[in-house]
């Protein structure tokens, strides 16, 4: 990529601007960079969808294997590149699991033995052949996901470029990607270029590393102790994600601590401290978990099909007034299933749902909307209107506000959300943070007691992510109600009071956020891993004080 500057339709600066980008056979390169620089935009460029498919102004030249991006057919240049999306829904045609997989390497003409072996290859590598069989719509958003990566994989191009190929796994779903890139990576040949936010994940693979900044443009290209170690503050001052154990040394080392190098992994920070002495003034204990009110949210006897499959299976739970409760398990366990159900999105056939002593399935949906607010996981499920400005609006409309109010209380939330310049732009042509940011804030505007969220950190940089979650925490402290299904381990640490680990359809255990993950067999058998944190700290010889410590903003040193 030679001086790259790509102009959506109706933005006003291109990102990313005057991009210089070389990838060699062999190269495992990340790319970093706040939600809107570009970083999807420039994934998209490398197999030709931007210009051909996706429309955009091009500046500079995009060369793919000696081919021209701009003129070269996409078919043609999906034999050098192959694609995953960051929604796998964009890229899934065919009606099984198998046919999926087989669809890119029969346009290649290749023969039926070699199209079946590679086909059988790549679901093995993401555990999906059992399910070969299955229509991709029945998976979980993390198994069409894993799918997405098998079709890739598959097509066997020298470049395998992936955006944000984890964000819908479980944890055990990340290792087995990771697991499957490594294998790519060993045969040598093929180059790996990965948009991802979860870094804790993506420290063994990647060896080199580019950073964008807000416009786009390169701000730092090397390899990963040059970027990462050397240059973690200024990376973390433009928003981008770093390891969770980068971080927590950048704060540990303004309390004091004299940790050099900055390490990448929990086993580098349990390392490091191990080898130096506490500093002189011990930090103040974590303060308290807070209280929660009455229930506010009652389930009892949940029972939902898909067909005759059962998902949920006679779920009994309540949730407290003001609780911040994170809904974790692995994927297909039935957590977005549960949590449509409360919400109202889904009626349940058997059991009930009350919220605020209204029956879910016996409540029209205006009123219901007064009470709960739900984000889905693929923000665009959600978006009606032609604007951004208009879809925050729709909401304050519904309630017969006068159109100053409406106009005032829309441009305080888009200002709140970082959207203030996007206002007149069409949902659908946000970046992938940005869109999640809109769906937010379209299900905060109507003021309800209860907040739902299915996975609400996907897509979103560093600090947009920071900035949601402590709204999320600020909407809990004035009463506000919040249910989150996440993969995040961490982001459950932060912030959850109370987890609930769902698996195969029901409940497998439920209560405080340390009790969950100090219980190794409920972790193990979930296929959940342990917060980075947590890892890094148990059990430590030198530093008792930090045994106890979840999360980042309970560690001495002040924000990071």
């Amino acid at each position: 990529m030679r001086d790259v500057a790509i102009t959506h339709l109706d933005a006003a600066t291109p990102t990313p601007s005057a991009l210089r980008l070389d990838v060699n056979p062999g190269d495992v390169v990340l790319l970093l960079g706040p939600s809107g620089s570009g970083k999807s935009t420039a994934a998209l460029a490398m197999n030709g969808l931007i210009p051909h498919a996706v429309p955009a102004t091009v500046e500079g030249t995009v060369s793919v294997g000696g081919k021209d991006a701009a003129t070269t057919p996409v078919a043609e240049l999906a034999t050098t590149v192959a694609m995953v999306f960051q929604d796998p829904d964009a890229q899934l045609v065919t009606g099984t699991v198998l046919d999926e997989v087989a669809f890119g390497p029969e346009n290649l003409r290749l023969p039926v033995e070699v199209v079946l072996a590679r086909t059988e290859e790549a679901l093995r590598r993401v555990g999906l052949w059992e399910r070969r069989h299955d229509a991709p719509d029945v998976l979980s958003g993390g198994g069409r996901q894993r799918l997405a990566i098998a079709c890739a994989l598959a097509m066997g191009s020298p470049l395998l470029v992936l955006d944000e190929p984890t964000a819908n796994l479980d944890p055990r779903g990340v290792d087995d990607v990771y697991a499957a890139l490594r294998d790519v990576v060993a045969e040598g040949d093929r180059a790996i270029v990965l948009v991802e936010h979860n870094l804790d994940a993506a420290m063994g693979l990647v060896d080199r590393v580019v950073a964008l900044d807000a416009t786009g443009r390169v701000v730092a290209d090397g390899g990963v102790d040059d970027v990462l170690r050397d240059r973690a503050e200024q990376l973390h001052a433009l928003g981008v994600w770093l390891p969770t154990a980068t971080l927590a040394a950048l704060r540990l080392r303004r309390a004091g601590y004299d940790i050099a190098p900055l390490p990448l992994t929990p086993h580098e920070l349990r390392r490091a401290l191990e080898m130096i002495a506490p500093p002189s003034t011990a930090p103040a204990p974590p303060p308290p978990r807070r209280g929660i009110g009455d229930p506010l949210v009652q389930v009892q006897g949940l029972t939902i099909s898909r067909g005759r499959t059962r998902v949920l299976h006679g779920v009994d739970l309540s949730v407290g007034a003001g609780e911040f409760v994170a809904v974790v398990g692995a994927n297909g366990a039935g957590k977005t299933t549960l949590v449509q159900a409360l919400a109202g999105v889904l009626r349940p056939p058997r059991g009930t749902v009350r919220i605020a002593g209204l029956d879910v399935r016996r409540t029209d949906r205006r009123t219901l909307s007064r009470h709960v607010g739900f984000v889905f996981q693929n923000p665009e499920h959600q978006f009606i209107a032609t604007t951004v400005f208009d879809e925050i609006a729709h909401g304050l409309r519904r309630q017969r506000l006068s159109d100053d109010e409406v106009r005032a209380r829309t441009e305080a939330l888009l200002q709140r959300f970082g959207l203030a310049d996007k206002a007149a732009v069409h949902p659908f042509l946000l970046s992938g943070g940005q869109k999640r940011r809109l769906s937010v804030g379209t299900a905060l505007v109507g003021g309800a007691r209860l907040l739902v969220l299915d996975e609400p950190t996907f897509g979103q940089d560093r600090a947009r992510a920071e900035e949601l979650l402590r709204l999320l925490d600020d909407l809990r402290d004035d009463g506000t109600t919040i249910v989150v299904v996440t993969h995040d381990m961490q982001v459950v640490a932060e912030h959850a009071d109370r987890v609930i680990v769902v698996d195969d359809g029901r409940i497998a255990a439920d209560g405080p956020v340390g009790d969950i993950f100090d219980d190794e067999d409920v972790v193990g058998r979930a296929g959940l891993r342990t917060p980075a944190l947590r890892r890094a700290f148990a059990d430590l010889q030198r530093h008792p004080e930090l045994a106890s410590v979840l999360r980042l903003r309970d560690l001495p040193g002040g924000a990071a």
